[in-house]
């Protein structure tokens, strides 16, 4: 097979080109590919652990197969850190200094912490907690891709987002997003698209459980959608999709 290289930053520099193309046997997967360059140049061993791959555009686990004419990536750390230390997601609770603590330095004049947490009434009823569920390999790829639009949107490279999973109750926080910048109302505006973002596009469920029951009530996309904070994108829900409010039918007693 043969698959495009491109290289960023330290990993250019230290092997002396931006661009190449290799032949590899077929199988061949993205980490096995990076493997062998960090063995032809020994100076990439260190940075190798914080490496991120790309395949085709998009982050791609190591054990992802290439296909012939794939693009494989090799993405170095950036400025702000390895970027899977600062998007997270965790089972346990969330230090909002901890998080703060990913992004701040010295040329921050301005820290924008933004926290979630769970409120004691929804749709109506006396909420009691919430039971949060992730797919979180793809969640974290999704918030690492939500940093970089902020990066592209406002130049702001040093952004957070933690994300708790499991069950929550009342006043746990479930989020902390914090934008770290030269000035505040570009960390403000910043931190809104995020949180706004994350609710569009990172794979998260929540079940809300009240004090005579609990229901699913899917990603918080739609969630937003059916209490009129986001419009729907393509007008219709997808016919795979179950609507809000067969998912209320769900409802199930504790």
């Amino acid at each position: 097979m043969r698959i495009q290289l491109r290289y960023f930053a330290i990993v250019r520099e230290a092997l002396g080109r931006a661009t190449e193309t290799r032949e590899v046997p077929t199988g061949t997967t993205a980490g096995e590919l990076f493997a062998a360059i960090v063995a032809a140049e020994p100076r990439l061993a260190g940075a190798s652990r914080a490496t991120l791959l790309m395949v085709n555009e998009e982050y791609a686990d190591p054990d992802r197969p290439l296909a012939d004419g794939d693009e494989l990536a090799i993405i170095p750390p950036v400025s702000g850190g390895e970027p899977k230390a600062r998007f997270q997601v965790v089972t346990e609770p969330i230090d909002p200094r901890g998080v703060e603590a990913l992004v701040a330095s010295g040329g921050s004049g301005a820290i924008v912490t933004f926290m979630g947490t769970v409120r004691d009434r929804a749709r109506g009823r006396d909420v009691v907690a919430l039971d949060y569920e992730a797919y979180a390999p793809a969640a974290v790829k999704m918030m690492i891709q939500i940093g970089e639009e902020i990066a592209t949107r406002w130049a702001i490279e040093q952004v957070a987002i933690v994300h708790r999973t499991g069950y929550l109750t009342v006043g746990e926080a479930s989020v902390v997003i914090v934008v770290a910048s030269a000035h505040r109302g570009e960390a403000f505006a910043a931190c809104a698209y995020a949180i706004e973002r994350l609710k569009e596009i990172v794979p998260i469920w929540k079940k809300e459980h009240y004090t005579d029951g609990a229901v699913w009530v899917g990603s918080e996309a739609e969630y937003q959608i059916e209490t009129g904070r986001l419009a729907r994108s393509t007008g219709e829900a997808h016919e795979n999709q179950l609507p809000m409010a067969t998912l209320d039918n769900l409802d199930t007693k504790l």
